[in-house]
């Protein structure tokens, strides 16, 4: 990966982490079914209108949004309001490397070089010292949606590369049109009518910002970059940069949420960071770099 395109990816970690902040900011307050139902509605409108339809099949629309918006975010949202810290949040999360690692070799054919191996390993590590955790910022309700949310994610990068476009912006706004509908269906389903209900009153300055702090950087922003890196790289080595998202989601955690970093979690992600820089090491990340990628 070229070294701008490794930075680039760096900030959108940063975007990230901090994102699991503002999402606890919110779904302190709300349902948080109803919550990621209203970042995807913000992400897509008005925008949508402006934007022509990629030319993919429906089928990879349709899959990208519901489990991008249900099998994602509406899974973590929820783990996050069960109990589970802002900061283990995007620790957990990390274990989508795995199944991306398996995903690309099995379906996609992409090879798994013993430096990835090395990496995963480490990060997997890094992932069940965080398991150890007894001061109830992993609670195990949360922690089942977490892992259904770190396997969709692995998902989404395979439907990403299986529709093969180029216009990535149009896949990512379009693919999104179809989660609110899924998601408030299943709020519906799993709270009743009251959620809908009482929602009006809930909605405060802190709430807002929740939802379109979500909806613009970290969804159309964040996910239109990210895309563009999946369609240059082989998803064996662009999935490693998500490791570095629960590094920001600590420190994130810490600074607006007060929690409290132990030395297990110091410990997790020590190894998740050096799993990392294994995993994605190149000499040249520091030649100068004249060619673009097509």
């Amino acid at each position: 990966m070229r070294l701008n395109d490794l930075l680039l990816g760096l900030a959108i970690m940063c975007l990230w982490g901090f994102n699991f902040s503002v999402i606890k900011l919110g779904a302190d307050q709300i349902n948080p079914i109803l919550l990621t139902t209203l970042r995807f509605t913000f992400a897509v409108l008005p925008v949508i209108f402006f934007i022509k339809r990629p030319r993919v099949k429906l089928r990879y629309l349709i899959g990208y949004g519901v489990t991008f918006g249900v099998g994602v975010w509406g899974m973590m949202t929820s783990a996050i309001s069960l109990g589970v810290s802002a900061g283990m949040a995007g620790v957990l999360m990390d274990l989508s490397l795995i199944s991306s690692l398996l995903i690309g070799w099995l379906v996609l054919k992409e090879k798994i070089t013993p430096r990835q191996s090395v990496g995963a390993l480490l990060i997997l590590i890094g992932a069940l010292v965080s398991l150890s955790l007894q001061d109830g910022s992993v609670p195990l309700a949360g922690l089942l949606l977490v892992l259904i949310g770190a396997l969709s994610w692995s998902i989404i990068g395979l439907i990403v590369k299986m529709a093969n476009t180029q216009q990535v912006f149009a896949f990512s706004v379009w693919g999104m049109l179809f989660a609110p509908i899924p998601l408030a269906t299943l709020a519906l389903i799993s709270y009743g009518p009251e959620v809908f209900i009482a929602l009006p009153e809930q909605m405060n300055t802190s709430v807002w910002f929740s939802i379109l702090f979500q909806a613009y950087p970290t969804t159309l922003l964040g996910y239109w970059l990210w895309n563009r890196l999946i369609t240059q790289y082989p998803l064996s080595t662009v999935a490693p940069l998500t490791m570095l998202t629960p590094v920001f989601g600590l420190i994130g955690s810490a600074l607006f949420h007060g929690e409290v970093i132990s030395h297990a979690k110091l410990l997790a992600c020590s190894l998740i960071l050096v799993g990392f820089l294994i995993g994605q090491w190149q000499q040249s990340w520091f030649k100068r770099q004249t060619k673009s990628v097509t």
